[in-house]
């Protein structure tokens, strides 16, 4: 069988891992090459778009391909809509590992917004420093609202991205752990978290921690997906793929 991960994520790399010991299996991994040094897997891996939805869907036929796999990041909505379309359009069965979103806890102080567009507005005019975790390729947003200090954590360097003032730009990879991130919070006179929903644990750390500080989180929601075949992680999708147990699917748009 013949299997393209759409990838990217923790999920696509333990998906990786849990399909190489099942003989019968020809994987491979695309990545959208956003991420300079990413972390290599042992199967073939492709790096770069498709061109689109019919672009996925070419290949999809060309390289006869039996199961695609959506296992890119929860805000990677445009990639999880061409994966629909091209899968339908080949017909070739998708399967989408949909991380769960973080829920709101006692004592979260969450402003819950749609965009990284509506967080700039929801900081509001009065100046603040802001601890930013919405990823480089987004940044540029706040530079609308100048008279906030920044400190702004990526994978990639930041460069000149956020053209503001008053910045400080830390380049750091997950996971980061609850008393690391109340320590770099409380250390930075921080006042208030922006991020996104991204759910799972390796980020999940400055959330508790804003939490334990009483700061406000501004916070956005995760974007509409497709309703397709849908599991939670990817010790699911492993099972679903082999056959073994079969777990029971969900059909959602997230």
């Amino acid at each position: 069988m013949r299997i393209l991960i759409l990838g990217g994520t923790t999920e696509a790399s333990a998906l990786v891992r849990g399909l190489l010991p099942h003989p019968g299996l020809a994987v491979t991994l695309s990545l959208a090459g956003r991420t300079a040094n990413p972390a290599v897997e042992a199967v073939p891996t492709r790096v770069g778009g498709f061109g689109g939805a019919e672009g996925l869907a070419r290949y999809l036929r060309d390289e006869a391909v039996d199961r695609l796999v959506d296992a890119t990041h929860p805000f990677a909505a445009r990639i999880g809509r061409n994966a629909a379309d091209a899968a339908a359009a080949a017909g070739v069965p998708l399967l989408a590992i949909r991380r769960p979103a973080w829920a709101r806890a006692p004592g979260d102080l969450w402003n819950e917004v749609e965009s990284v567009a509506d967080c700039v507005a929801a900081l509001g005019a009065a100046p603040q420093r802001v601890f930013l975790t919405v990823g480089r390729m987004e940044v540029a947003a706040f530079a609308a609202a100048p008279q906030h200090e920044y400190v702004v954590r990526t994978i990639e360097p930041l460069g000149d991205a956020l053209p503001v003032p008053r910045l400080t730009a830390i380049r750091a990879r997950g996971p980061f752990d609850e008393a690391a991130e109340t320590a770099l919070m409380r250390d930075a006179a921080i006042a208030v978290l922006v991020t996104k929903n991204a759910g799972g644990a390796a980020t999940y750390g400055k959330i508790a921690a804003a939490r334990q500080l009483r700061l406000p989180v501004v916070i956005v929601r995760q974007p509409w997906k497709p309703a397709v075949e849908t599991v939670a992680d990817a010790a699911a999708a492993v099972a679903r793929l082999v056959g073994v147990g079969r777990p029971h699917p969900t059909l959602r748009g997230v």
